[in-house]
């Protein structure tokens, strides 16, 4: 049974709460959906599992980085506009500065042989802490066999047949859509707590967010059209990272291929290498692993300054990058928040929507296989067997510090029960300690 939540928190609380979330917020999608759960659901109890839930299947649905969406979701339930903007914020910011502080340091050729020994601690933790966060959302996600199956389904196709995630969400709410007409008990559907809202559809409430949002995410651009012209990198920057925001479903995982493919062939903007660097600097800081569009964005403009310096150039590019990415996230959200709770008394809609919760845990389990990989392994490749899809890691890349630190950080997160922070505090230590001796 669901705990009753606790009274709402002040503006100063919830400020307070996403600050810390946007500090440890490592371990990608996965992780960080687990801390906001421990954090605001089961710690602070702002939010009931049942509604958390509910939400993050609808975030799922949309285009973007689906916990930064979730924050900015649980942020509007508690303040409205006002505490949506700072909890998706609250989110970003901390590691949007560390990332651009990291591309500064790395376009500037500095020696990040540090970092890199710091943060091998670092992501073996972030392997525990996401092998956690699946354990305790299946847990509770998967009270039925016919979800358990839906979320194997979902695993198999991602992990094994490389489907393209719509269309896995897409088939996890047919099937639950279908389910909840004639076999509710499948889905273990209860009837809604609250009774319909009598109030008409918040249509006004929407279209003024959309028109509002839209101004903002255009601004930048429009600045930059009449100022330098569609012929300049920040205006490439700006489109490029624009399309992208709206076809990101199923979260970063689902489109770094495709932009690492178009950023590095397409504009040539940074080699294959940069771009492996760039995504390992996102997994291990925290924040929205999409933040390393961030990265991308400030060498493109770094390397193609005019008129500006180098270090301005690279900075605007990272500013406008970031604005480009989130500010969308605020448009689906503020123009759909008004709308999650009415769903909740559609049937056949709270069904697809359960079954889309089954089908995530399969989505992270798929996140979890693949940041294993890449965690113990230097170089991972792929072979193909008809329209199976196997992941080939390179056995002599194996990293063995990665492997002892995953292990003790294992330890402590399922044995002695530590904190994230000192979880991370333990295993970066350790991997200072490991990268001085090996």
């Amino acid at each position: 049974m669901t705990s009753p939540t606790a009274p709402s928190p002040s503006f100063a609380e919830l400020v307070r709460a996403f600050t810390r979330i946007g500090l440890l917020s490592f371990g990608g999608p996965a992780g960080q959906i687990a801390l906001m759960h421990r954090e605001l659901v089961e710690g602070r109890r702002w939010v009931d599992e049942e509604q958390y839930l509910h939400a993050l299947n609808f975030c799922n649905l949309l285009p973007g980085p689906e916990a930064q969406q979730l924050a900015t979701w649980i942020g509007w339930k508690l303040h409205g506009w006002r505490g949506g903007l700072a909890a998706g914020l609250l989110f970003v910011i901390p590691g949007a500065m560390v990332i651009l502080a990291l591309s500064t340091l790395y376009a500037l050729a500095a020696d990040l042989a540090w970092f890199a020994a710091l943060f091998l601690g670092i992501k073996a933790a972030v392997l525990a802490i996401v092998v956690q966060a699946l354990i305790r959302i299946g847990g509770r996600a998967l009270n039925t066999r016919f979800k358990v199956i839906l979320a194997a389904l979902a695993f198999v196709a991602l992990f094994v047949f490389d489907l393209p995630f719509p269309l896995v969400v897409l088939g996890a709410g047919i099937a639950g859509m279908l389910a909840a007409n004639a076999r509710p008990q499948w889905l273990a559907l209860k009837a809604s707590g609250s009774a319909p809202v009598p109030s008409p559809p918040p249509w006004g409430a929407s279209l003024r967010a959309v028109a509002l949002w839209s101004a903002v995410w255009a601004g930048p651009m429009v600045l930059i059209l009449v100022t330098l012209g569609r012929g300049h990198v920040l205006w490439e920057i700006g489109v490029f990272f624009s399309q992208l925001a709206v076809v990101t479903f199923g979260g970063a995982y689902a489109v770094l291929a495709y932009m690492a493919q178009e950023a590095v062939q397409g504009y040539g903007w940074l080699s294959p290498g940069e771009m492996a660097d760039g995504l390992g600097l996102a997994e291990t800081t925290p924040g929205p692993l999409i933040l390393v569009t961030q990265f991308v964005g400030y060498l493109a403009a770094f390397r193609a300054p005019e008129p500006f310096t180098p270090l301005v150039a690279g900075m605007l590019g990272a500013a406008l990058t970031t604005w480009v990415t989130f500010a969308p996230c605020f448009l689906w959200i503020f123009a759909f928040a008004p709308w999650i709770e009415r769903m909740e008394n559609a049937r056949r809609l709270k069904g697809g929507l359960v079954a889309l919760t089954a089908a995530v845990v399969g989505v992270i389990a798929n996140l979890t296989a693949w940041f294993m990989f890449h965690v113990l392994f230097a170089r991972v490749g792929e072979a193909r067997i008809g329209p199976v899809r196997l992941y080939a890691p390179e056995w002599e890349t194996f990293d063995w510090r990665a492997a002892v630190l995953a292990m003790l950080a294992a330890l402590l997160v399922f044995r002695f029960r530590l904190n994230v922070v000192a979880v991370l505090a333990v295993s970066a230590i350790g991997g200072l300690a490991l990268s001085a001796a090996g």
